[in-house]
């Protein structure tokens, strides 16, 4: 049902917008000399806020090598993530980076660039907990609201799938016991069990996704400006740079 709410203001927002979409042009943007960026900043190690509440990750150092290659001063702003993409839509953000798997439904409300990167989801578990999809049967599942990770939990039979504003919210009811297991990215979970040094099990990937930066529907311009940035640090080593250091690999889609 959240699912359907969640889908249901996607719409609401495009009806209020009328045919005019609410966003500035790749010229406007350029002549501005500044990008408006939007991220939900509760995603480790992709985007969140550092103990001095300085937005830090991988996408946050992404975006601000997109801008620096076009020329432009990045100016972030933190959204909630499930009305993000209507954010973007009401011309609150020039573009999203925020982990958005790229799926039709999706791609009927913004525009996606290339994938910036792949990646997949994983179960986490207390240790005897669900780590195999068919573990997952007549479980409690929590998953971040508005996420593929609450689509994808559906297909496993469980007892129940609990959502969640953030995924730490999520983890804490893991660890809490209020959850059977978590479905989240690999590698948010690879870091929230490093970090932390946690004794929680990690599943095996159980699928692949590609994720894209998002424009407003209709913002073609910026779209293809953002697609030849991002080409243009694939090939000089500076996307590799950033990935390495959040990683220790290269995690473009092969």
């Amino acid at each position: 049902m959240k699912r359907i709410v969640w889908l249901a203001l996607l719409v609401l927002a495009f009806g209020s917008l009328g045919m005019a979409q609410k966003f500035r042009t790749f010229p406007e943007i350029k002549k501005s000399g500044k990008i408006l960026i939007g991220t939900e900043g509760a995603f480790k190690p992709f985007n969140y806020f550092d103990d001095e509440n300085h937005l830090k990750g991988f996408d946050i150092d992404i975006g601000n090598a997109i801008a620096k290659q076009l020329g432009l001063e990045p100016e972030w702003k933190a959204h909630a993530w499930d009305t993000m993409l209507i954010a973007l839509n009401q011309g609150r953000f020039d573009f999203v980076i925020a982990s958005h798997t790229i799926t039709p439904e999706r791609a009927k409300a913004v525009d996606f660039s290339k994938p910036y990167y792949c990646t997949g989801n994983v179960i986490v578990s207390k240790p005897g907990g669900p780590k195999t999809p068919a573990d997952l049967k007549g479980k409690v599942i929590g998953a971040q609201l508005g996420t593929t990770f609450e689509e994808f939990a559906k297909q496993f039979d469980p007892k129940q799938i609990k959502t969640y504003q953030t995924n730490p919210d999520a983890l804490q009811d893991l660890l809490m016991g209020r959850i059977d297991a978590w479905i989240t990215d690999q590698f948010t979970a690879l870091e929230a069990v490093k970090s932390r040094n946690l004794n929680l099990q990690i599943s095996d990937l159980l699928n692949t996704e590609k994720i894209g930066m998002a424009v407003a529907k209709g913002n073609s311009l910026l779209l293809a400006a953002i697609n030849k940035a991002l080409d243009d640090i694939q090939s000089n080593g500076v996307y590799e740079q950033i990935s390495m250091k959040w990683f220790g690999k290269d995690i473009r889609c092969k």
